[in-house]
C-alpha cells in the first residue's frame, strides 16, 4: 500500500495534542508549501466533554485551519495507549505509507499517561519502520531523518524552538475548533481544558519566543544534536 508522501507526519493521542504541541508550526510549514499529516491514535472516546462523531468533526475544521493534507484516525482504544505489537507495526505501516521526513509526536513527561505511550510507541514504530524485515501491510522500509517531540501540558525547556509569529492566530483557530473541549458551558464537565487551557497555551508560546527574541514560539525537544549548516550567527 502506498500513501500520500508527506513530508511531517505528527502523531498524537488524541484530536488536539497535536494542535496544542505545534499547529504554529504546521500553518507555517503548510504555507511554505510543505505536506503535513496528522496521526491521531485514538478516537478519544473517553473525554469527559463531547463525543466521537463531534471530535472527528472538530479534528476535520482544525486540519482544514491549518491545511494539512492528510488526516487519520487509527482507532486505538482511548487510555489504552500500551506498547502492543500490533499498534506498534500499525504505525510503522502507516510511516511506511507516508514516507515522512520528521515524525513529532508528545513529549514522554506529561500529566496524561496517554501522551507519554503515544511517545514511546511512535519511537518503537520510527524505529522498526526502518528494518527492512519487520513485516507490515507496507513491506517497504522508510527512515524517517529525525524524530521530535512536542509538548502539550507542562511548560519544559525545549531543545530548540521554531518562531509563530506569523502563524499564532492559525493556532489559536485550530484550538478554537475543538469548542467541546475547550469551550465552558452549563452542561460541561468540569475539566482543565475548560478553565483557559488556550490561554495558557497561548502565554507558553509568548514565554518560549520571549527566549529567542520572537513574539510566539513553540518549543521542541529532542533526543539527537540538531546539525546547523547555516545561521549559525542566528542572522
Amino acid at each position: 500500500m502506498q500513501g500520500k508522501s508527506l513530508d511531517i507526519l505528527a502523531f498524537g493521542a488524541h484530536a488536539d495534542d497535536v494542535e496544542i504541541g505545534m499547529a504554529g508550526t504546521i500553518a507555517k510549514l503548510t504555507a511554505e508549501g510543505y505536506q503535513i499529516g496528522i496521526c491521531d491514535l485514538t478516537d478519544a472516546n473517553l473525554s469527559s466533554n463531547g463525543n466521537v462523531t463531534l471530535r472527528k468533526a472538530e479534528a476535520a475544521k482544525a486540519a482544514e485551519v491549518l491545511g494539512v493534507s492528510y488526516r487519520i484516525s487509527l482507532g486505538f482504544p482511548d487510555r489504552g495507549l500500551y506498547l502492543k505489537d500490533e499498534y506498534i507495526r500499525k504505525i510503522a505501516d502507516i510511516i511506511r505509507q507516508h514516507k515522512p521526513k520528521l515524525v513529532f509526536a508528545p513529549f514522554l513527561e506529561d500529566r496524561h499517561p496517554d501522551h507519554g505511550n503515544c511517545a514511546r510507541l511512535v519511537e518503537e514504530a520510527v524505529f522498526s519502520a526502518g528494518i527492512k524485515k519487520f513485516e507490515t501491510e507496507s513491506s517497504e522500509p522508510h527512515r524517517v531523518n529525525r524524530l521530535y517531540f512536542y509538548m502539550i501540558n507542562g511548560f519544559h525547556k525545549p531543545d530548540f524552538t521554531v518562531d509563530i509569529s506569523m502563524s499564532m492566530d492559525k493556532k489559536i483557530a485550530a484550538l478554537q475548533s475543538y469548542k467541546s473541549q475547550f469551550d465552558r458551558t452549563d452542561t460541561s464537565y468540569d475539566t482543565p481544558l475548560v478553565n483557559g487551557y488556550i490561554e495558557t497555551v497561548e502565554a507558553r508560546e509568548r514565554m518560549f519566543g520571549k527566549l529567542v527574541n520572537v513574539t510566539y514560539a513553540e518549543g521542541f525537544k529532542t533526543k539527537v544534536p540538531i546539525l546547523l549548516n547555516r545561521d549559525l550567527l542566528g542572522d
